[in-house]
């Protein structure tokens, strides 16, 4: 956090259910007011990145077929052609049909951080967002990690850590429904709102608040 920043304070919870304190949470984070339009454009932004962009259709010059005349010029009271591969003709090319292409946009950075900053203020105001003290286990067990975390009544939730999940939690929350791990550098607008639930490491805080200067 910033020098200087105001803060909320936000209770710290373990994966036990057990208080672990408490946080400071920036309000420039945290607490700003909502852009709906702001966090669209960047929602948008982000899907047009993840779009393969492989559509493909074959033109005239493309598909097999052949050129000769197809009738006579006059006579047939039919309109004039000089090959079959022409567009109005069955298994003819299409005409201005999807070419491969990148649909990435550019975006400012600065609206792309004051969109994140918007998502997580949602989730702060609409007490979906939890800080925990840290999503470490002790072993990759999958049903022991299940059972803390429905015990905490966490389903469809995103856990953003800091710099590098532990591999211990990870490899355990992998095979349990609902249950997404992302590290600070990969939290994202889309999969934040697409969530019932946030919850952040102490670390993922901070590196929450790192990026959003």
């Amino acid at each position: 956090m910033r020098e200087g920043a105001e803060a909320m304070k936000c209770p710290v919870i373990d994966l036990d259910n057990k208080s672990a304190g408490d946080i400071d949470l920036a309000d420039e984070v945290f607490a700003v007011a909502p852009r709906p339009d702001i966090v669209q454009r960047v929602v948008l932004w982000q899907l047009a990145r993840r779009r393969a962009g492989t559509h493909k259709t074959k033109g005239r010059s493309e598909v097999t077929g052949t050129t000769a005349k197809v009738w006579a010029q006059k006579g047939g009271g039919r309109a004039r052609h000089g090959s079959r591969k022409a567009n109005l003709f069955r298994g003819g090319g299409v005409t201005f049909g999807p070419q491969p292409r990148s649909h990435e946009t550019n975006l400012p950075k600065k609206i792309r951080r004051l969109g994140l900053r918007s998502a997580l203020s949602a989730m702060q105001a609409d007490g979906r967002l939890v800080v925990l003290d840290q999503a470490q286990v002790a072993e990759p067990k999958t049903a022991a990690l299940a059972g803390r975390l429905k015990a905490l009544g966490w389903s469809n939730t995103l856990i953003i850590d800091g710099a590098a999940p532990d591999e211990n939690f990870r490899l355990a929350a992998s095979n349990i429904p609902g249950i997404d791990i992302l590290p600070g550098v990969g939290a994202n607008v889309y999969d934040i709102l697409r969530h019932d639930l946030l919850v952040l490491t102490r670390q993922g805080v901070a590196a929450l608040e790192a990026r959003c200067k």
